[in-house]
């Protein structure tokens, strides 16, 4: 924006723009204003680092019910970028909202999310440390997936606040939010022979795309690179990077990876996609209709009928549908395309604890008679042919300090949670990007609820955002808890950072991280004092092999 520009907006000499800087922004008083390529944009300042909230990068989907979105129409003026944006409808309604927090201290829980709920969903957030001279380098960027599953989640929590993360790394932090369950997901195209449902069943994942090219088209503006992004995310949003990297259309969008307790080794076959959208329709009442007056009937209804309708299942999937997704993100092997994309994996030691036990708490009060009915009730289809009373057996052998729920939480978290994370490190270790591939394992126990949760699902989150302050339902509410945790926090922020910045982890904060191999198979345990072990848990990692997963290398 030059000189002229900025007097035709208003803010004349309180603009901190050079003609050589790379920031296209300038500021009124202590609200900056960036310009995207659909309009201008004004954001707060808070602790030296820009923040805008609700920057549309989509169009309203509405408009577009299962089709690809297409870009925001450009405005006029300059739109305030303050607040959060609405949030995709929910399959199960998502966290509570502020006012409904839960303030149980037995309870581990996240902060609540946050802003509306929408078709016109499309809004991703960005942090940026100010301008401090001209000419200043481009930042590394990370671009954040949030998790849910591809049912329910949003970006609008403060867990995932980028200041802190800006601040310490001088880094530009996105944090985005699409299209989820059937609004997402719907697979119409082997049931209607109309061409713009031909992508339909991956369209939430073609609205990610769709923000990685506004990060490459826009984020300079802000300060970043658009040729150092790393796509990081947790859960479903881990699930959704590995995806990604199999996607003809996201690929030289994003540089780096690492995926959070979330990986997607296979997606929905058109066959199991086809009877899933089968079942969607007869809820609606419209699995008689013609296909030519499908479309009409879809359009028409509410988003709650919809939402409703989408409650026939909860494995809403990437569909591999030979345009979109032409492949299954991790089989047979890891994807050709992203096998030069240097790539994190990590899980929690005990997953399930929170993911299962959070809302049965009666599994932390086992006998060894209940183990393997609880085994079979909870993670039976994960256990193949092997008899649970088998699992109990092995667990009691190998840990006998451990009681019922301890070995029931222990094997559900193996059985469940890690056998996609092995596949897809494995798969990239057989593979030329075997040295651009590292492991992680949480093992910081959260004093949440006296202990009792271990190192759940999503706690690595508030860690590698700095944002323990903010998650005090996960890592405890005390100051004595936070600053019991920080100096975990800080060693994985920094290597986050780091790994943003170069494409390799390793940093003075840690020791030293090696790749991952399937002769010594070395993981970074996150702990009080990080360290790198050699295979953690291997007894029970071959175990797990013996199910339906068969491992290489086991």
């Amino acid at each position: 924006m030059r000189r002229r520009e900025l007097l035709q907006h208003g803010l004349g000499a309180a603009a901190l723009l050079s003609s050589r800087s790379v920031f296209a922004w300038a500021s009124t008083g202590s609200r900056p204003v960036v310009r995207t390529t659909a309009g201008d944009v004004r954001g707060t300042v808070r602790d030296g680092i820009a923040g805008f909230l609700g920057i549309p990068y989509g169009a309203d989907t509405k408009a577009r019910r299962f089709q690809p979105a297409i870009p925001v129409a450009p405005w006029k003026g300059i739109r305030d970028a303050t607040a959060w944006g609405d949030r995709s409808p929910q399959l199960g309604g998502g966290r509570a909202r502020r006012e409904e927090t839960r303030t149980n201290a037995e309870t581990y829980h996240l902060p609540p999310d946050e802003g509306e709920i929408s078709e016109d969903c499309l809004h991703l957030n960005v942090w940026t440390p100010l301008p401090s001279r001209v000419g200043h380098e481009r930042r590394p960027v990370l671009f954040y997936i949030h998790g849910g599953a591809y049912n329910s989640g949003t970006v609008n929590a403060a867990l995932y606040d980028g200041t802190r993360l800006a601040r310490r790394g001088d880094a530009v932090v996105v944090t985005v939010n699409h299209r989820l369950n059937a609004f997402g997901f719907l697979y119409l195209a082997e049931l209607m022979d109309d061409p713009v449902y031909a992508d339909s069943g991956n369209v939430g994942m073609l609205d990610l795309v769709l923000a990685l090219r506004w990060v490459r088209d826009n984020i300079a503006g802000f300060g970043g690179d658009p040729n150092r992004v790393t796509i990081w995310g947790q859960s479903g949003g881990g699930a959704k990077c590995a995806t990604l990297m199999a996607m003809p259309t996201a690929h030289g969008l994003f540089h780096r990876v690492m995926s959070m307790s979330g990986q997607q080794v296979t997606a929905a076959p058109k066959k199991i996609a086809s009877e899933r959208t089968r079942a969607f329709l007869a809820k609606l009442g419209l699995d008689h209709v013609p296909g030519s007056d499908l479309r009409q009937k879809l359009d028409a209804l509410s988003l709650e009928a919809l939402e409703e309708a989408a409650r026939v299942s909860s494995a809403w999937l990437p569909v591999v549908d030979g345009g979109a997704l032409p492949r299954h993100p991790f089989d047979p092997d890891t994807p050709p395309l992203s096998a030069n994309v240097p790539m994190i994996l990590g899980n929690t030691h005990d997953e399930t604890r929170g993911l299962i036990g959070g809302s049965q708490p009666a599994l932390f009060s086992l006998t060894w008679e209940e183990v393997p009915a609880a085994l079979t009730k909870n993670v039976g289809s994960f256990l193949g042919f092997i008899d649970p009373k088998d699992v109990v057996a092995k667990y009691r052998g190998w840990y006998p300090q451990y009681s019922p729920s301890d070995v029931f939480f222990a094997a559900a978290t193996a059985f469940r949670s890690w056998p996609g994370q092995v596949i897809e490190a494995e798969r990239r270790a057989q593979s030329p990007a075997a040295s651009r591939t590292w492991v992680y394992q949480m093992n910081w126990p959260s004093p949440v609820a006296g202990g009792k949760f271990g190192a759940p699902h999503t706690l690595d989150i508030p860690f590698y955002f700095d944002n323990l302050a903010l998650a005090p339902g996960m890592v405890g509410a005390s100051a004595d808890d936070v600053r019991r945790a920080q100096p975990l926090a800080d060693a994985m922020s920094e290597t986050l950072l780091a790994y943003a910045r170069t494409g390799n982890p390793n940093n003075p904060a840690i020791p030293q991280w090696p790749f991952y191999d399937l002769s010594k198979r070395f993981t970074m345990t996150w702990d009080n004092k990080p360290s790198v072990v050699p295979d953690p848990r291997g007894e029970e990692r071959k175990f797990a092999a013996q199910a339906h997963y068969r491992q290489p290398g086991t």
